[in-house]
């Protein structure tokens, strides 16, 4: 973990730099070339603690959603979350704590996410005990609802950009950014879904019920995605 930090460290001395030279010579080929460095920087990120990859995975073992349907729950999360960032820097800084102990975090977002997040659990823990079967699109809100939260990194290169007086940088690297982190969201999704689906065709192979487990599933998914959202809202 330590190794993570220490990388992400080393991007935003890089990007301090980057946008400086940028203001100075504004030529977008003289930026292309971080690019890619932004990919990385958004996929090393959510590897850190947070970005709810607990609740993508809790989702998605409940879920019956194929494995690349499964990718639409981690891009939604990945696009809210950054998107979200991008649009509080740009217009609404008051949302976001500025104190030393708090700086960047968005409370009133955090409730309103921790608040979303139960009311699926719950829904989704009755559903189990009734049996329904899942709605369309549901994933998808899923995961608008888990990234809510904006995203800590964009919001400082989002500020570092806005003060070097290049906005349209600091949007093109939080662009880039969100690809890393939906590549790494997304692999957390595909691993749990390809593993569910191996779980239930074994059970499938020894005569057990599918049915059952998948139920079970959804039973133990509500119940995280609700302890996640009652932790996340106070």
């Amino acid at each position: 973990m330590d190794f993570l930090f220490s990388v992400q460290q080393r991007i935003r001395d890089v990007l301090v730099g980057a946008f400086a030279n940028y203001a100075a010579h504004p030529e977008m080929s003289a930026f292309l070339w971080l690019i890619p460095l932004g990919v990385v920087f958004g996929a090393v990120h959510a590897l850190t603690p947070g970005h709810s990859k607990t609740v993508i995975a809790s989702y998605v073992l409940g879920s019956r959603l194929s494995v690349f349907r499964s990718l639409a729950v981690s891009g939604a999360l990945a696009f809210v979350h950054v998107t979200s960032a991008v649009v509080i820097a740009l217009t609404a800084a008051a949302l976001v704590t500025k104190t030393l102990g708090g700086a960047g975090r968005a409370p009133s977002l955090e409730i309103a996410s921790g608040v979303l997040l139960a009311g699926f659990g719950f829904w989704l823990l009755w559903r189990g005990v009734r049996g329904q079967p899942h709605l369309h699109n549901e994933g998808i809100w899923v995961g608008a609802a888990a990234g809510l939260i904006p995203c800590p990194l964009t919001l400082f290169t989002m500020v570092l950009a806005q003060s070097r007086g290049v906005p349209e940088a600091g949007i093109a690297f939080a662009v880039t950014m969100m690809a890393g982190v939906a590549l790494t969201l997304s692999a957390v999704a595909m691993t749990t879904a390809f593993a569910r689906d191996h779980l239930i065709a074994f059970m499938d192979r020894h005569g057990k019920s599918a049915s059952r487990a998948l139920r079970a599933f959804d039973i133990v998914t509500g119940a995280l995605l609700a302890v996640v959202g009652i932790a996340r809202a106070l």
